[in-house]
């Protein structure tokens, strides 16, 4: 803190007292089931807060993810239930509808300079109302519960060999991945990490991976929504760290002058953000669509946003830009729906989980604030 690093190690703190203080209240919260029901839980929203990553990242803010899932989900179904539109391409049209709606907010903050807080609020109450507009009446179409969308929340893996493969293979790619890069490092000259860390890593990504397929197997198995929604946070992580373009992104976070300056096409950078932002906005609000087997107007109502943005903010992204990681989206709703798992084992009501949740984003935020202020005095900023 003094130093302004405060790296993942305070939000995994923060996770191991959240479950340590929900199970001494009720044995079931660590319970296989309740833990692969929270699995599954987080998908939807941890996609969205993927997105969010990449905006807070530039120093921005995308007030519209919420109002862009819940349309996602309500055009898939309108397609496909009310028109007849195949599945694979009702989910592809949602999709670029996303996408389309994020470069357009980009656009209009980048090239005619109307800042990405207004830009972002009118899209969160225009897309808001084409989604309730598409749901009709009703304010929900149901869908089939055998189809594609319905299967990426139901499908599950059980065989222990796929299972315990899968961990096996992630924990092996870690290992060749960061041996990799440390011959990568050396050959240039450049600081890398020693061996021994390495070796430390890999037996704690082994532990942390093996266990949580014993753990899911003693239920349902392996979720294949967990597998989509840690694929897409592991290519983000990479996309950021290890190309031009994401090194940019950060870099942008760093301060615009400095990084057109440095020959970063600012305006390109700005709408690709918005973009990535409004296509994982689309891919989380199916996921949402999924679990619930319809579309209905939930993700639009500003649970989502609150829940998205509030995920990446504790999970460790600087909500001042330059710094912060995808691995930030997981954590951080982690913490989020265990809380709210913890508070619905309890019977709380959700007034109380509302302010439990505003406490500990309050305490995430000024963390950063003072992380950033000890970051300048050293000179670091």
């Amino acid at each position: 803190m003094r130093e302004g690093e405060l790296g993942p190690v305070a939000v995994l703190v923060a996770l191991g007292v959240t479950w340590g203080v929900f199970q001494g209240l009720n044995d079931a919260f660590l319970s296989p089931r309740n833990l692969s029901v929270l699995s599954v839980d987080i998908v939807g929203t941890g996609l969205v807060a993927v997105g969010v990553v990449f905006v807070l990242l530039i120093g921005e803010i995308d007030l519209s993810v919420g109002s862009l899932a819940g349309l996602s989900g309500a055009l898939f179904a309108a397609l496909n239930v009310n028109q007849g539109v195949p599945e694979g391409l009702a989910v592809l049209l949602a999709v670029l509808c996303g996408a389309a709606a994020g470069a357009v907010h980009g656009f209009v903050f980048t090239k005619i300079g109307v800042p990405a807080f207004v830009v972002t609020l009118a899209g969160l109450l225009a897309w808001n109302g084409l989604m309730l507009q598409l749901l009709g009446p009703e304010s929900s179409i149901s869908f089939s519960g055998d189809g594609f969308v319905a299967t990426l929340t139901r499908q599950y893996f059980s065989a222990a060999t796929v299972t315990y493969g899968l961990a096996a293979l992630g924990t092996a790619a870690y290992l060749l991945v960061s041996y990799h890069d440390r011959r990568r490092r050396g050959a240039a000259g450049m600081p890398c990490r020693p061996v021994g860390e390495i070796w430390a890593r890999t037996a704690l990504l082994a532990v942390v991976a093996f266990a949580t397929v014993y753990v899911l197997n003693r239920f349902e198995g392996l979720p294949l929504a967990l597998l989509i929604l840690l694929a897409v946070i592991i290519a983000s992580d990479v996309f950021l760290r290890r190309t031009p373009y994401g090194r940019q992104v950060i870099a942008l976070g760093g301060g615009a002058e400095a990084a057109r300056r440095a020959g970063v096409d600012v305006a390109r950078v700005r709408i690709g953000v918005f973009l990535v932002s409004g296509t994982l906005a689309a891919i989380g609000g199916l996921f949402v669509a999924s679990r619930l087997t319809s579309a209905t107007q939930v993700p639009g109502s500003g649970m989502l946003l609150i829940n998205a943005i509030a995920a990446a903010v504790i999970g460790g992204t600087s909500l001042f830009g330059g710094r912060g990681s995808t691995w930030s989206a997981l954590l951080g709703v982690l913490i989020i729906q265990s809380i709210a798992s913890g508070m619905a084992l309890q019977g709380v009501q959700p007034a109380v989980q509302f302010m439990i949740t505003g406490g500990v984003l309050l305490i995430a935020v000024i963390s950063d604030a003072v992380a950033r202020r000890a970051a300048e005095s050293h000179g670091r900023a």
